[in-house]
């Protein structure tokens, strides 16, 4: 964080849960401690601006582009330690917004009125969300995420992400105290004209590195700008080297053949959010059946391009 030049205005940052629950040295016991993540987390905040936005997530495992140069190899961490933050600066054109919303457990009809205070409803420059179920194992936590991600199931919108273990961030005006054990979800919100997206589905039929790297070439072939853009890749705890026969990054190696500039972030986690949508010109979103999509899946992987437009 010494080394960057441009203050953030908002910040991501996805780290797995041995990350967050690692041993630190207690020198005045002289013996290690477990810290908790909250301590982690309050930690990571004060290097960060005051008025930044934050959010922090915990996952099971981390897809992550090392730094140094966008053309790195990313690399899917399944297994030991791993994280990053992105810093995203102001950019001219581009707005983005943290959101959380947490289920009641005295309503059990959403209040659609807090879309519009996040800026998800009667927002015609919205392009992309990315949202982040935790808690998913609570009972109703199912249902309360089609809540959420149903009215948002529009073609001018791009939707992805999936299940986390926990968040432990969020930016403070939006973070109240909640129970441990309530469910609900966090996510960011990216709007501006000149934001182009596009996602595909890699379902359970994709199982090798032909299939895998077709799906990637289907993302490819949206024609997304790749000067200031982003990769994300949202994957079920039950792929990688496990579902792939052992090989390990196929699905990462995959997105670099194709994408060999673009760095590429993501997670591991219990389940995806997300469906194939390709952008056609005037950014309207052709699904790719005529039928209303799901979003909600397992054993999936979700990849997502987002262009922010031209930059110096």
């Amino acid at each position: 964080l010494q080394k960057v030049h441009v203050l953030p205005q908002t910040v991501l940052y996805i780290a797995d849960a041995e990350t967050f629950s690692g041993h630190e040295e207690c020198h005045e016991q002289k013996k290690a401690r477990k810290r908790n993540s909250k301590e982690t987390a309050l930690a990571l905040e004060k290097l960060l601006p005051k008025r930044c936005q934050v959010l922090g997530l915990v996952t099971p495992g981390i897809v992550v582009t090392p730094m140094g140069s966008s053309s790195n190899q990313p690399q899917e961490i399944e297994e030991g330690e791993a994280g990053f933050a992105l810093l995203f600066p102001k950019m001219d054109g581009v707005k983005i917004h943290t959101f959380h919303f947490s289920k009641d457990v005295k309503n059990r009809v959403f209040d659609e009125n807090k879309f519009a205070e996040a800026g998800l409803k009667n927002n015609p420059d919205l392009r992309v969300v990315l949202l982040f179920g935790y808690n998913s194992w609570k009972s109703g936590a199912t249902r309360f995420l089609h809540q959420i991600v149903n009215p948002l199931n529009e073609k001018s919108i791009i939707l992805a992400g999936g299940q986390v273990e926990s968040f432990t961030s969020l930016t403070s005006e939006n973070a109240q105290a909640q129970p441990g054990d309530a469910c609900g979800v966090v996510g960011l919100a990216f709007s501006g004209p000149q934001i182009q997206s596009a996602t595909v589905l890699l379902d359970q039929d994709v199982a090798d590195e032909r299939t895998a790297e077709a799906a990637v070439q289907r993302l490819k072939a949206a024609n997304i700008p790749e000067h200031n853009t982003l990769g994300f890749m949202f994957a079920c705890v039950g792929r990688g080297y496990r579902h792939y026969k052992t090989k390990r990054n196929m699905e990462a190696d995959a997105f670099r053949k194709f994408f060999p500039n673009v760095p590429l972030f993501g997670f591991f986690g219990h389940g995806e959010i997300g469906c194939d949508r390709i952008v056609t010109g005037n950014f309207v979103l052709r699904e790719c059946n005529d039928i209303k999509d799901d979003l909600l899946h397992g054993y999936t992987t979700v990849m997502t391009l987002i262009h922010f437009g031209s930059s110096k």
